[in-house]
């Protein structure tokens, strides 16, 4: 991977961000002997300062309100950024003339279900036709991988058991359905143009650096701030929850390991019901019960999501962090970086 380019789209934002710095930290696509017949240097965010070298990581992100380079100032000068949309088919094509990489991460997405009950025009439009622009382009100059960072919302509701790969597509909100229609698009590519894509379904992530519209950043910030926490309905909903930084070691070993054509989950194996999140971190803050406020459920909400992970583990990927520590270090992080999350909230 050392002699490859990586272009990765939505890394401004929670996930993506966690992958790119995951990446920066293994050094796989550290630099790149600059061509000394061209600058290669413009739209660089912070371009090295090192001789004839160029970042081989390339982020693109639009920048909506869940965009946010701050996650990335640690390694500020070790890739490169260009603000732009993924709908946007001249920018992206400008971008791909222009850095020519060999494999490309689809990290960007609406992703936010309650904003998608609202108005689903931009999860349309971003998740659907950005994809189908990425496609287009990333035929066009030969890429040689495209990984699509999909959910396991994709598959709906279980009430026991476990989603597989093979388990049938059937999305209930905007958001997934989105999703859901952006996978059988890339699936649709592998069968008619043999494009080399893999399709990543993760469960739900959390950690440091979510946007707090999520449940846990939500959570986190009402407690410290002795302000009621809202639950929908009576907080019986299930959901996996993976780590932050185990989906992005997950993702980076099937960049390594997964094989073309492929659709992977990525989960814990921890499944746990929205009110035992809510009282654990509570608990963890030393904020009493009575901050929780059961509110109307929202409309078509998925009761539970279970993850069948054994292809990946098969592989030889294991998630590290327990839902207690990681749990933990969330709330921790948090606290320490009190004005970032207070700020988004305003």
């Amino acid at each position: 991977m050392k002699n490859k380019s990586i272009l990765i789209t939505g890394g401004a934002g929670f996930i993506g961000s966690a992958f790119v710095r995951r990446l920066v930290k293994q050094g796989l696509f550290s630099c790149r002997k600059q061509d000394t017949r061209r600058s290669d240097t413009a739209g660089c965010l912070h371009p090295f300062q090192g001789e004839n070298l160029v970042p081989e990581i390339i982020v693109v992100d639009k920048l909506t309100y869940a965009g946010d380079l701050e996650r990335l100032e640690e390694f500020k000068g070790q890739f490169k950024f260009y603000k732009a949309d993924i709908c946007n088919q001249k920018e992206i094509e400008k971008i791909f003339s222009k850095e020519k990489p060999d494999v490309v991460l689809n990290f960007a997405a609406e992703t936010h279900v309650d904003r998608s009950i609202q108005e689903a025009t931009p999860f349309i439009e971003t998740n659907i036709k950005g994809t189908q622009v990425l496609l287009d382009v990333s035929r066009k100059y030969r890429i040689k991988k495209f990984i699509q960072i999909s959910t396991d919302e994709c598959y709906g509701e279980i009430k026991k058991g476990k989603f597989t790969e093979d388990s049938p597509l059937k999305p209930n909100s905007p958001y997934a359905a989105s999703k859901a229609a952006a996978d059988l698009l890339i699936k649709a590519y592998i069968r008619t143009y043999n494009f080399p894509a893999i399709i990543i379904r993760p469960c739900n992530n959390y950690g440091p650096w979510q946007y707090p519209e999520k449940l846990i950043p939500v959570i986190i910030n009402n407690a410290m701030q002795n302000k009621k926490v809202p639950v929908y309905a009576n907080g019986l909903n299930v959901r996996e929850w993976l780590y932050v930084s185990d989906c992005a070691e997950a993702i980076l070993f099937l960049l390594k390991k997964a094989k073309t054509g492929e659709i992977y989950n990525i989960g814990s194996g921890h499944q746990e019901k929205n009110i035992d999140v809510v009282k654990r971190i509570l608990k963890i803050l030393g904020k009493p019960i009575s901050l929780i406020e059961f509110v109307k459920d929202r409309p078509g909400h998925d009761f539970r999501y279970a993850l069948d992970t054994s292809k990946i583990r098969k592989l030889g990927w294991r998630p590290k962090a327990s839902f207690s520590s990681g749990i933990k270090m969330t709330v921790d992080w948090n606290i320490a970086n009190r004005k970032w999350l207070t700020n988004k909230m305003e």
